[in-house]
């Protein structure tokens, strides 16, 4: 049982969806971590320790991460660094409701457990208008949200917006060309969609809202360091949230907004030179 957790509600969708072992719908808030052990040691190993002769698949944990404005130290924290770094377990987070209704539904039918980390500032912030009819968006591919031939912009969640706003402003005032991408799955990440656009832009900047020491930055700019060593033009950058436990006041100089990562693309734009 996991103990920190709270059943919501059990879903009978109106479309199809295969014979689940168990299927359980549950929300883990951001004080969740006494919860770590059920998940790490039991919910990730539940097929290996087993042989492969079951799983427990199609058990998806909803979890509200990542800035609000008034969470503080407990409420704002952005924990994927920590569950990607077990086996076993898929981890993804949406940057919109289109998103992550096609996130959602490929997680409920995946057979591996998946962490669905929900950027709560997307519950009062964002609208736009989600398809009724039943959809999947792949797990473990990135999408490439805008094309670019300069800059290779990395992100994840609600912080894409900030990143949009960053791209905005180097195209309108520098003539900066940025491709930014959406990760969508931490784990497994697509290493390959990335490298074919490094390879192209020479440059790289992987902008997160958690901290920035041991943060999943810190493990794609070492893949693409070494996939992409000969074809870089500038140091990688990692944008991220400080050290620090998530301050509540401070929180505007916490978040790596659109101007430090305006200033990470000028940066390598100029080294590159």
């Amino acid at each position: 049982m996991l103990h920190t957790l709270t059943p919501r509600q059990h879903i009978v969708p109106p479309f199809s969806l295969p014979p689940p072992p168990f299927f359980r719908l549950y929300n883990i808030k951001n004080n969740s971590f006494p919860a770590f052990d059920q998940i790490v040691n039991e919910m990730a190993k539940f097929r290996y320790r087993s042989g492969n002769q079951w799983n427990c698949g199609n058990l998806v944990l909803r979890a509200p991460c990542g800035a609000v404005g008034h969470g503080g130290h407990y409420h704002s924290q952005s924990p994927e660094a920590y569950l990607a770094h077990t086996p076993g377990l898929t981890v993804v987070m949406p940057r919109s409701p289109k998103t992550a209704k096609g996130l959602l539904l490929r997680s409920i039918r995946s057979h591996d457990p998946v962490i669905f980390l929900e950027p709560k500032a997307l519950y009062r912030t964002y609208v736009e208008s989600v398809p009724t009819d039943d959809y999947e968006l792949p797990l473990g591919k990135a999408d490439i949200m805008r094309t670019g031939t300069d800059v290779t912009i990395v992100g994840w969640g609600s912080h894409l917006r900030v990143l949009e706003e960053a791209c905005d402003m180097a195209q309108s005032q520098f003539g900066i060309s940025c491709e930014l991408i959406d990760l969508q799955t931490i784990l497994p990440w697509d290493k390959d969609t990335i490298v074919t656009s490094v390879q192209k832009t020479g440059k790289l900047i992987v902008s997160h809202e958690a901290p920035l020491t041991c943060g999943f930055g810190a493990e794609i700019a070492a893949t693409l360091q070494q996939e992409c060593f000969l074809n870089l033009e500038a140091p990688i950058q990692r944008i991220c949230g400080l050290d620090t436990p998530f301050p509540l006041v401070f929180e505007k100089y916490y978040l790596p907004n659109a101007l430090k990562n305006l200033d990470a693309i000028q940066y390598v734009m100029e080294y590159s030179q």
